[in-house]
């Protein structure tokens, strides 16, 4: 089956993609394109699968890097191939031929282009990620790289949108305590509960950040289980495990190649 690549104008000519399940070796709840190498799906499948994306970027399967992700607000600078994952939730490069990806199965997966610079970031951004300032710190890093704020585009792919992400009012209490102006991206839910907005919340962030062009590409993985791996749907399913979707990114030779 044919990978379903999602990708955006706004990172183009880079090569990227939000890729979704579909096109994948795994079976059962795993079925599609599950990347997640901490899932307990079969080992040799993932492999299949992460290959795939490699060659939809044109990257070999070793240089296509990735962390070990902790919700954290760390970033990894890579100027080479990674020996071992490091634990973080962001990574940047400007080193043509590595391609940069982190996994998501509800939270965003966010990736960076300053096309001027040729600097690269991707970064994984659940709510404490971006909470803790994940988004910002890769910023931080691409700028430490010689890429400018102003001409940075960042684009927010598949996750959970706000009406399929309902929590309790402690955590709407926890982010209020952090700063009243959240409550904006909150709505009143069923018994006293909450809707809440994560990538809003991104886009504020990135936003108020001063990037220069900040989108999010408007997919909610909760509501299309063809297409989406969802950590809350599986939760709610009593699945065993779940799926983990790629996002990826990486610099082209050269300025000119179209992006995927």
């Amino acid at each position: 089956m044919t990978l379903d690549i999602i990708t955006s104008d706004n990172l183009a000519p880079c090569r990227h993609g939000f890729f979704t399940r579909r096109g994948g070796a795994s079976s059962g709840v795993f079925e599609g394109l599950n990347c997640g190498t901490g899932s307990t799906d079969q080992h040799e499948a993932v492999a299949i699968n992460r290959a795939r994306v490699a060659q939809a970027l044109g990257v070999e399967a070793p240089d296509l890097m990735g962390v070990y992700q902790v919700h954290s607000a760390d970033v990894v600078t890579v100027t080479a191939p990674l020996t071992e994952r490091p634990k973080a939730d962001a990574l940047v490069t400007r080193t043509p031929g590595i391609a940069l990806s982190v996994l998501s199965a509800d939270c965003q997966p966010v990736l960076f282009a300053d096309h001027k610079a040729r600097v690269i970031g991707a970064a994984h951004a659940g709510w404490k990620g971006a909470l803790g300032g994940v988004l910002e710190a890769t910023l931080e890093a691409m700028e430490a790289l010689g890429a400018t704020r102003e001409n940075i585009h960042a684009v927010i792919g598949p996750c959970i949108s706000q009406r399929a992400y309902e929590v309790g009012p402690e955590f709407f209490e926890d982010f209020i305590a952090e700063d009243p102006a959240f409550a904006r991206f909150f709505v009143n839910g069923a018994n006293g509960k909450f809707l809440f907005d994560l990538p809003a919340l991104g886009l504020y962030r990135l936003r108020t950040a001063g990037v220069g062009a900040a989108e999010w590409t408007r997919h909610c993985t909760y509501s299309d289980p063809a297409r989406f791996f969802s950590y809350r749907r599986a939760t709610h399913n009593k699945d065993a495990d779940y799926g983990r979707m790629m996002a990826a990114i990486t610099l082209n030779s050269h300025d000119d190649t179209p992006g995927l």
